[in-house]
């Protein structure tokens, strides 16, 4: 777990008892500092006129006050003083504080282990841990695993960090069964992620190329000629990416060829 700090350096001035360190943003495997040096912040002269600042740790067991690089353990409480070192060699200490570092995030291990063991209690918590999980079910294409999570209230309009659903991590993954469920269930075919603006259809003609994950896309009534944030349509980027057999599906499914992108490209001008 790492320790974040502010160090600054300054010429000596005053032995006067520093202020504790400011705790900052805290997770399960760092812990940010900051302290305001009320002396004089200048680094001019020679280092070895300046005055320098170190954190340190106390032990719980010996209460030892160690210099502090690393924070092992999440969920812990934490005690931390700053020491102020003079040229002289004068050193003075801030008071303690304390802080609690945050339980670690559930994993995709934890999921993992939670089914292994068919306990329903502690998938219940893995799952309101961490909704992501969702995703990891659809990804690898563990049905049972998706059902159960949808049953616990998981829902379709669940998003990771870039804005993609569960269809999309479906559609990656390449798992029919999944696919199927994710549609029968409701969930939103055309849905756009957040930085490229693709939907399924789209990261299917630019990833897989599956022409078996395609149709039931097709078939579920998704707009085929939809665009991205560039203005390309699914058979621009199937056509880009070589995928044959997809650029078939796609026209014979009413892709227009004639469309073009921002640059005024169209499928026939792909590379």
């Amino acid at each position: 777990m790492l320790l974040r700090s502010c160090h600054l350096f300054s010429p000596a001035k005053s032995p006067d008892l520093p202020q504790a360190p400011v705790i900052g943003k805290v997770s399960h495997h760092s812990i940010e500092m900051s302290w305001m040096n009320e002396e004089n912040t200048s680094r001019t002269g020679p280092p070895e006129h300046w005055t320098h600042f170190s954190v340190e740790q106390m032990d719980p067991k010996t209460h030892i006050q160690l210099h502090i690089h690393r924070v092992q353990k999440s969920s812990t409480n934490h005690s931390f003083r700053l020491m102020v070192t003079r040229p002289s060699g004068e050193c003075s200490f801030s008071p303690a504080v304390s802080v609690f570092t945050n339980r670690e995030p559930f994993s995709g291990k934890n999921l993992h282990q939670a089914l292994n063991r068919e306990n329903e209690q502690e998938l219940t918590t893995v799952r309101n841990g961490q909704c992501g999980f969702l995703m990891q079910a659809c990804y690898p294409g563990h049905l049972d695993m998706v059902k159960y999570l949808r049953n616990c209230g998981s829902t379709w309009q669940s998003r990771d960090t870039d804005g993609c659903s569960p269809l999309h991590w479906a559609v990656d993954g390449e798992h029919l069964p999944v696919i199927t469920f994710l549609i029968q269930d409701g969930c939103e075919v055309d849905v756009m992620d957040k930085v490229s603006l693709w939907t399924p259809l789209m990261r299917v003609s630019a990833i897989s190329g599956n022409a078996a994950v395609a149709p039931v896309l097709l078939q579920a009534g998704v707009d085929v000629n939809i665009r991205d944030k560039a203005g390309k349509a699914p058979l621009m980027v199937a056509v880009l990416n070589n995928h044959v057999e997809l650029v078939k599906l796609l026209l014979d499914s009413g892709a227009d060829h004639h469309l073009k992108n921002e640059y005024g490209a169209g499928a026939a001008d792909m590379p």
